[in-house]
C-alpha cells in the first residue's frame, strides 16, 4: 500500500518491490558476460569488436541454454581498473556496442557492471545498449580499491543523472562490503547496508574479498537480517556452497565457477551451468517465498 506525500510515493515508485519482479522467478540466477580486453586495455591486441562480440555471445548462449534467469555483461578484463569517472570513452563506447548486441537477442533482463565502480559510466552504457539494471560497486560510504585510489559513494550523481535521462525504469543493484576494496575505517556492514538502502538501491550485493571469492555465510545472514531490500550473493558461489548462502540471499550473481574448469579466464561451460542451476532449483523448492 502506498504511504507518505505523493512526492514520496512517486520518487519511490521505480524501486523494485522483489527480484522476482524483474526476473520472473524467486531467487534468480543472473549469469556474468565477461567481456574480453577492450580497445585500449593492457589484454587488448587488436583483434576489433567482432571478435569481442562473438565471444560475448558464445558466453551468453552457454548461460541461456544453461537455465540462468539473467545476464550482466562486464568490463571483466579491463585491468588494472580506471574508477569512476576515470574510465576511458573508447572502453565505455565499447562495453555499449557489446552490451547491445547481447542485448538484442535475449528476452531475459540484462545488466551492466563496470569495473571499478562505473556509477554514470555504467548508467550510461545501460541506457545506450538498452539494459534493466546496474551493478555499482560503491554508492554510499567510501573504499579503497585494490588499485590505490580511495574512492566514494555516487548516489548524488547517479541518482539525479538517472532522473534527467528519464531512466528510471533502470535498477540499481549496489554492494556493500565491495570485493576488491577495504572500507572506510569506522565504515561496518550495518552502517553500509542502512546507507545503501536510504539512497535509493533497489538490492544489495555482498561479495567475497576478491573475484571468485566466497563472502562468509555469516556476513550474508547478518546483511538479510539489517537489510529490507533483496539480498544478492555478488562473488564465489558454486553448485557445492550455494544451497547454504540462499537459505540468506535472495538470488546470486555468478560468473567464474561457471567456467571451463572453473577457471574465470575460460569461456563459459554450459554442463556447470546446467548443474548450478539445477542446484538453485532445488532450494526454491524447498524454500519460503521471499523478497
Amino acid at each position: 500500500m502506498e504511504t507518505g506525500p505523493k512526492w514520496k510515493q512517486e520518487m519511490d515508485r521505480p524501486r523494485l518491490k522483489s527480484l522476482q519482479e524483474l526476473f520472473g522467478v524467486p531467487k534468480p540466477v543472473i549469469g556474468m558476460v565477461h567481456l574480453w580486453p577492450l580497445p585500449g586495455a593492457p589484454g587488448y591486441s587488436g583483434y576489433g569488436m567482432q571478435t569481442i562480440i562473438d565471444n560475448a555471445l558464445r558466453d551468453m548462449e552457454a548461460l541461456v541454454e544453461g537455465g540462468v534467469n539473467g545476464l550482466m555483461v562486464e568490463n571483466m578484463w579491463d585491468l588494472p581498473y580506471y574508477v569512476g569517472a576515470d574510465v576511458k570513452p573508447e572502453a565505455m563506447a565499447a562495453q555499449a556496442v557489446a552490451a547491445a548486441e547481447v542485448i538484442k537477442r535475449v528476452s531475459l533482463p540484462v545488466g551492466i557492471n563496470v569495473i571499478h565502480n562505473g556509477g554514470i559510466v555504467c548508467l550510461s552504457i545501460a541506457v545506450a545498449a538498452g539494459a534493466r539494471f546496474i551493478r555499482v560497486c560503491i554508492l554510499t560510504g567510501a573504499r579503497l580499491w585494490d588499485t590505490g585510489e580511495l574512492d566514494h559513494g555516487c548516489a548524488a550523481d547517479l541518482l539525479r543523472k538517472r532522473k534527467q535521462l528519464g531512466a528510471e525504469d533502470i535498477h540499481i543493484f549496489a554492494d556493500v562490503d565491495k570485493k576488491h576494496s577495504v572500507a572506510f575505517p569506522g565504515l561496518d556492514l550495518a552502517t553500509h547496508v542502512e546507507w545503501t538502502e536510504f539512497y535509493g538501491a533497489d538490492a544489495l550485493i555482498v561479495s567475497g574479498r576478491m573475484t571468485g571469492s566466497a563472502p562468509k555465510v555469516e556476513d550474508v545472514r547478518q546483511a538479510k537480517q539489517l537489510a529490507a531490500r533483496p539480498i544478492l550473493i555478488g562473488s564465489g558461489s558454486a553448485e557445492e556452497n550455494i544451497a547454504d548462502f540462499l537459505q540468506h540471499a535472495d538470488g546470486v550473481i555468478v560468473g567464474s565457477s561457471l567456467k571451463k574448469d572453473g577457471v574465470m579466464h575460460n569461456p563459459v561451460d554450459r554442463e556447470r551451468v546446467r548443474r548450478f542451476v539445477e542446484a538453485v532449483r532445488a532450494v526454491r523448492e524447498t524454500s519460503p517465498a521471499r523478497l
